[in-house]
């Protein structure tokens, strides 16, 4: 498997990923499908703004992507990112977001970045499990703040602190 940061091209391959999430999962709380061109944008602006975007391929095929963006958009904040990581359909176990994260989390320790964040809807007991191994901990734990299929959803947040 190859870790490389994202193209423009990337973007249906990306889109057909993101989008079994939108319509199958609780791991995004956006419920409209998005098309290329929607992720086109994202992955440009997050680039743009000076943050990875990477994918994972196998052979010829996008087989997951993460990456890091803005926390929030107040100065002092502007050591901290929030990650993310989604593994298309069928890979996951494969070790594809382990990849994806030591290769993000290399990228980000050579950054002026100090913590880094990630909002994971529960019960997700795989997403857990991955962040976990790379040092996050758990800090927050918000009960029912999003719904979705009809179903109240808690989210929690884990944090890592990178060392320079």
């Amino acid at each position: 498997m190859l870790i490389r940061f994202a193209k423009p091209l990337d973007a249906a391959a990306v889109v057909f990923i993101y989008n079994h999430y939108i319509d199958n999962s609780y791991a995004t709380f956006e419920v409209e499908r998005i098309d290329a061109s929607d992720m086109q944008r994202r992955i440009g602006e997050i680039q743009a703004a000076g943050y990875p975007f990477l994918v994972c391929e196998e052979g010829d095929e996008i087989v997951g992507f993460a990456y890091a963006n803005r926390y929030k958009t107040r100065a002092a904040y502007q050591h901290s990112v929030e990650v993310t990581v989604y593994i298309r359909d069928g890979f996951g176990g494969k070790g594809v977001g382990t990849l994806l994260y030591e290769q993000l989390f290399s990228e980000l320790k050579n950054a002026d970045i100090h913590a880094m964040v990630a909002g994971i809807s529960l019960p997700n007991d795989a997403s857990v499990k991955l962040h976990e191994k790379f040092g996050f901990e758990k800090v927050a734990h918000f009960r029912e703040v999003g719904r979705k299929f009809d179903r109240w959803i808690d989210v929690g947040y884990w944090e890592c602190l990178l060392a320079k």
